[in-house]
């Protein structure tokens, strides 16, 4: 095992097994134990489950969505509820995104320039001015325990010199953020996001440049966003050793059970992605044996649980006969189960993932995982290269 390093008071690298690491995040509202995969509550809920329900499942933190929260109901509402920890009735901690994805995902909505991105609100056309200083300034409305800087991120397919000028404007936004919250303002803690889209070297260089000022954690960005799975697995196996070895280090929105701990084996602490959720709502559900649909006839009368390894309420509780009858009939109780059981899932897997790096056996798990997911395990080890010219190579 390599000898662990630490920030002190922020995160602490309690063990290494390869890249893998296991640690601990320290927020003003509790630790959060690394790996860690955050459940998405875009809007101040995470889709069909209350706070009890993700406390059971083992949740330590949640993600809000700034922009959003922006939205409906508005930050200053949310500031008046004493933040949003205590409007959602959550007693973890909470990281809030930037908008930044947003304006990305909604573009034909949205302007960038220098001072900001400008916007026109999905709900009601209304123009909104989202600045790094402004973006900081919601998210303390929000009372978030970690922040994250506002970014551009750059589709896959953008041309070299845009997305170069995309990293050089994340930057400067990255460093008006940290003036607008130097360290030590308040008690949440300030994220840095990489951005580079699909060329190596501009993500070499979007590491360097934030890697030199005092941010207190980094997030990869700009991954999952339509691109074939080998060349999001090439360029984090490239980035995420760059990233500061004492700071705490972020996969922003990705992805499956396989994708995690890949990204774990390149030493990535922190996830979060909404499929566990989603993929409930639609019958997919993941388990120990792979991952299955309820809609099959053939659980229509099958008495076992969902999962036979899984201690959640729902594996404990219910047969997979009833679980698919309540979907065929999208009763709303069957959101709840499913979706508790998949976040149960995750949140077991960083967990089980923690322990074997602890334990110095995480190349054991990762072989087990690589078995559950061959298909997408066999395209992380096809070898795709981008190269600064953004012409994808596969080689075998």
């Amino acid at each position: 095992m390599a000898a662990p390093v630490s920030t002190p008071g922020i995160f602490t690298l309690l063990a290494c097994d390869g890249a893998a690491r296991a640690g601990a995040l320290h927020t003003a509202h509790g630790l959060v134990k690394t790996p860690a995969f955050m459940p998405v509550g875009t809007a101040g809920s995470v889709k069909a489950l209350a706070p009890d329900d993700l406390r059971a499942a083992g949740a330590e933190m949640l993600l809000g969505n700034t922009y959003h929260l922006f939205l409906r109901p508005g930050d200053g509402m949310v500031a008046r509820r004493g933040g949003l920890r205590r409007f959602m009735a959550w007693d973890g901690p909470v990281l809030t995104d930037s908008g930044g994805y947003q304006a990305f995902s909604l573009s034909g909505l949205s302007s960038f320039s220098e001072e900001g991105v400008l916007f026109r609100s999905h709900l009601d056309g209304s123009r909104h001015l989202f600045t790094p200083e402004r973006v900081v300034d919601i998210q303390r409305n929000l009372a978030s325990d970690v922040m994250m800087v506002l970014d551009q991120c750059a589709a896959y397919g953008t041309p070299y010199a845009d997305t170069s000028a995309a990293v050089s404007l994340t930057s400067r936004w990255a460093l008006r953020s940290r003036a607008a919250y130097p360290r030590g303002a308040g008690p949440g803690l300030l994220f840095a996001i990489t951005q580079g889209g699909f060329f190596s070297d501009l993500r070499t260089a979007s590491v360097e440049e934030l890697a030199s000022h005092d941010f207190d954690g980094f997030a990869i960005g700009g991954l999952s966003v339509g691109e074939p799975k080998a060349i999001m697995h090439d360029l984090l196996a490239h980035t995420a050793p760059l990233l500061p070895g004492d700071k705490p280090r972020y996969l922003m929105g990705v992805g499956t059970p396989w994708d995690i701990v890949a990204a774990i084996s390149r030493g990535v602490d922190m996830f979060d992605c909404v499929l566990p959720t989603r993929n409930a709502r639609n019958g997919a559900i993941f388990t120990s044996v792979g991952r299955i649909s309820i809609k099959r006839r053939e659980y229509a009368e099958d008495e076992g649980p969902l999962d036979p390894q899984c201690s959640c309420y729902t594996c404990r509780t219910f047969s997979r006969a009833y679980l698919r009858h309540l979907f065929q009939r999208r009763e709303l109780l069957s959101y709840r189960l499913l979706s508790l059981h998949n976040l149960a899932y995750f949140l077991a897997l960083v967990r089980s993932a923690r322990l074997a790096i602890l334990e110095g056996r995480f190349e054991a798990l990762l072989a087990e995982m690589e078995a559950l997911y061959p298909d997408e395990a066999a395209l992380t080890r096809s070898g795709a290269g981008c190269g600064r010219n953004g012409i994808v190579k596969i080689t075998s």
